[in-house]
């Protein structure tokens, strides 16, 4: 009985939402990263490694400048390079798509963590800097219990389902998406059709790479206004599945990386309730809730879903 009373009042709590919210945003920007990239044919398992260099660079860049928005904009670049570096590796030399983003996560991880040190001179974490003022927007606060959830976020949470909407437009509705579609499925036949597939490519990875950054940068300068060494945590691989789980669609990704939010969040709202006095050991195993959720979606779900025809496979024009 006392499970199901702690399960209703989480539940019932708009509070609970509002995390969720705030856990599944990093997810949503890199899952939709991974949609750009593999609808146009090319895997960038790297995205857990940019999401952490965009996270570092954020808070540095705000840190030098007190300004977030710089912090947010340097982010933004460092994602666009990494994703041109990986393109470079996977598109024009043709290199294997595994080993590169492999390759990125370690350059991420160890980069960040050698100039965490030497800037802020201490290993495991930055000075504090400024977060993004949250924008509280009037018309959602006055709806009962609805404005209590979506009524005053970071901005970054509203820029996620924005560019949500937009990449379904982009990938569904327009041509250059219809050209990305038609790299993803077929790049010898859209060759031949005059579609320069290297180009094609090369926007969906770097499209990728900002995407993640941002995830990265709200998880620093968008909530706990500091970088800790690691902080992307295995966000990175969750956004994969969030994008398999989701079928490589922009709104698929959407609903799957709110799935994960509502498990994280979920797993530490079961902590915080006092009615179930539970030991601190068991607590720790809550934890685990959306990496075991991750793994149940990734083996119930692969090879139901169809990726790209032509997803991590390398093309050469002839």
């Amino acid at each position: 009985m006392n499970w199901l009373i702690a399960i209703v009042n989480i539940f019932m709590n708009p509070f609970f939402y509002k995390s969720m919210l705030n856990k599944a945003t990093p997810l949503i920007f890199a899952s939709l990263g991974g949609v750009y990239s593999e609808t146009t044919g090319v895997v960038n398992i790297a995205l857990e490694g940019i999401m952490l260099a965009g996270a570092f660079a954020s808070v540095v860049f705000t840190y030098i400048t007190g300004n977030p928005w710089i912090g947010i904009l340097m982010a933004v670049y460092i994602g666009a390079a990494m994703g041109a570096l990986h393109a470079l590796a996977c598109v024009t030399y043709r290199g294997n798509q595994i080993v590169s983003g492999t390759a990125l996560i370690l350059l991420s991880q160890g980069a960040t963590g050698f100039l965490l040190q030497r800037i802020f001179g201490q290993p495991g974490s930055s000075d504090l800097v400024k977060t993004l003022p949250t924008w509280k927007i009037e018309a959602f606060r006055r709806i009962p219990f609805v404005g209590l959830i979506i009524g005053d976020l970071s901005p970054l949470v509203y820029i996620a389902f924005i560019c949500v909407i937009c990449s379904h437009f982009l990938i569904f509705k327009t041509k250059l998406g219809l050209r990305m579609r038609a790299v993803g499925e077929n790049p010898e036949s859209a060759d031949t059709l005059g579609i320069d597939v290297y180009n094609v490519r090369y926007f969906g990875v770097i499209m990728s790479g900002i995407l993640a950054s941002l995830g990265g940068a709200f998880l620093s300068v968008g909530q706990l206004g500091q970088f800790t060494e690691n902080m992307s945590n295995g966000r990175g691989f969750i956004a994969l599945a969030a994008m398999i789980f989701g079928n490589w669609k922009p709104f698929g990704a959407l609903g799957a990386s709110l799935l994960f939010g509502m498990a994280e969040s979920f797993s530490y709202q079961l902590q915080t309730q006092s009615i179930l006095k539970l030991p601190p050991e068991i607590k720790y195993l809550f934890l685990m809730i959306p990496f075991v959720l991750t793994l149940v979606v990734v083996a119930g779900f692969v090879g139901k879903t169809r990726p790209p025809a032509s997803d991590g496979i390398p093309y050469e024009k002839e």
